[in-house]
């Protein structure tokens, strides 16, 4: 049921079933325009529905429900956008730097051990400062997307990067250090 721009729409699990009936095939047509790649597509859309269940109590929605559904596979495809860029970004600087570092190209074993490296002093950090970094550095979210999907505030947000660059400044060689500076200029929001 919509209604005029002041009230809300109830979302109840069947109207919620009712919306994917109608609009499931035509946002994956829309969301396959953004991503080139019709299995991503279905993904991005049927994620969006469970969102749209999973918040459906806490939800406002000022639009119709139609025109929230077709922004938010909107929003979802350029996140994964940005995301896969952040992540080609990521590993076009690993080439640069192991080349600039007279590494071999075509050598994969030091590439890589490099990367795991980078990821395993990543993964010592602690739960929650190796989420929020992982959030921002390689998923591309900024700090204000982070603090809402967390429900925290924006400035513990801020604070854990900033612990998360400290203690990974002691534990990087000063090669991996180089690496993982260009990587977050490079990533930086």
């Amino acid at each position: 049921m919509m209604t005029n721009s002041n009230t809300v729409e109830i979302i109840s699990d069947k109207r919620i079933e009712q919306l994917f009936n109608e609009h499931y095939s035509i946002l994956t047509v829309y969301a396959n325009k953004f991503l080139k790649n019709l299995e991503e597509s279905r993904e991005v859309v049927q994620d969006v529905f469970v969102k749209l269940y999973d918040r459906k109590e806490r939800i406002s929605i000022h639009t119709s429900v139609k025109s929230h559904l077709y922004q938010s596979v909107k929003n979802a495809c350029l996140n994964i956008i940005k995301q896969n860029q952040n992540r080609s970004l990521h590993h076009e600087n690993i080439l640069y730097l192991s080349n600039a570092a007279s590494y071999e190209i075509d050598d994969v074993f030091e590439q890589t051990e490099l990367e795991y490296q980078l990821y395993k002093a990543i993964s010592e950090l602690p739960e929650q400062c190796q989420r929020i970094f992982r959030m921002n550095r390689i998923e591309g979210l900024d700090n204000q997307e982070i603090a809402d999907y967390l429900q925290i505030s924006k400035r513990t947000v801020e604070t854990q990067i900033s612990k998360a660059l400290k203690s990974l400044r002691l534990k990087l060689s000063p090669t991996l250090l180089h690496l993982m500076i260009l990587w977050l200029i490079y990533n930086t929001n």
